[in-house]
């Protein structure tokens, strides 16, 4: 049936501030594509259209890594109606490595400060 949740997700992870979350994830399908969305406090994240159940939620994920969002993992809870519980395996989504220059421009930053620092102490 179209846009009709076939299964829902656990989604768990840390959010922007750092605190834990678990939230109901449903994928819906349309025609041949499938589709995660999540509601977390005011935020709504929908993935973009995917092939598959778990291509919806690698999207969905990445999205919310852009947002500041770590450690997430999701586990299939329902499927077709059928409470599954805690019967399947998480599947975890790596964080995304911190870019360069963003180390870069904290470690430029620190060698400032230090300078300016040594630089008074200097006189």
């Amino acid at each position: 049936m179209a846009n009709e949740a076939r299964e829902k997700y656990l989604l768990a992870g840390l959010d922007q501030r750092s605190r834990g979350f678990t939230r109901m994830v449903s994928i819906e399908q349309q025609a041949e594509t499938f589709r995660a969305s999540l509601q977390y406090e005011t935020l709504l994240v929908v993935s973009a259209d995917a092939a598959s159940p778990a291509g919806a939620l690698a999207d969905l994920a990445r999205r919310l890594h852009e947002r500041g969002y770590t450690q997430l993992r999701s586990r299939l809870t329902f499927a077709e109606g059928t409470y599954l519980g805690s019967q399947e395996q998480w599947v975890e989504y790596a964080d995304p490595e911190r870019a360069p220059e963003a180390e870069g421009k904290f470690f430029r930053l620190m060698r400032r400060i230090l300078w300016i620092f040594t630089r008074r102490s200097g006189d």
